[in-house]
């Protein structure tokens, strides 16, 4: 996963509206009802079936670290899908999406302006056909990079042409040396 891709999953975490089930036997039934059988759910985070009835029973409580991490992941993706859907179209269609982070931004600019890339801390409000255009790269399984060049096109409008105010001889805005990405919507 990518930087988008790991601030998409957060802010989706941030939207439950009941925490996900917190003892093992508990995650363990949530899959079973979400992949049906023990086979389904076994593949999905990498153990035997007969480990995923000892878990489901009681017996085995204790899993590696690396199982119990796979069990989180496969829970959370699963974890009330229709709030997901309800706040991505909310955010597509009327609120918009937040991003706050801190990158090195660069810009092709006109001659005798200064085009050197710097870090910036930026928090932008951006419009919701850019949430609807991020969410529907990352559905369409879009590049890191491709994701990034949508929030940097954002940016380029929103920040640092503010709207069609100022700025209008920049053309190409690139978000590089990510520190850290946050979504919010």
């Amino acid at each position: 996963m990518g930087e988008i891709d790991d601030a998409v999953e957060r802010a989706d975490r941030e939207g439950f509206t009941r925490q996900p089930p917190k003892t093992l036997q508990a995650r363990i039934n949530f899959l079973m009802k979400q992949l049906r059988t023990t086979k389904a759910v076994a593949q999905e985070i990498g153990v035997s079936q007969r480990s995923v009835e000892r878990y489901r029973k009681g017996e085995r409580k204790h899993p590696p670290q690396a199982i119990a991490e796979r069990i989180d992941v496969a829970v959370r993706a699963r974890w009330q899908p229709q709030v997901r859907r309800r706040r991505r179209k909310q955010a597509a269609t009327t609120t918009g999406i937040t991003v706050e982070t801190r990158a090195r931004f660069g810009y092709t600019a006109p001659v005798g302006t200064t085009d050197d890339g710097r870090f910036r801390r930026l928090t932008v409000h951006l419009p919701p056909a850019y949430a609807q255009r991020l969410f529907n790269a990352r559905d369409a399984g879009a590049s890191d990079q491709q994701m990034r060049q949508i929030i940097a096109e954002g940016f380029k409008e929103i920040y640092f042409q503010d709207g069609g105010a100022r700025a209008m001889g920049l053309s190409d805005v690139t978000l590089n040396d990510i520190d850290y990405l946050d979504l919010d919507y």
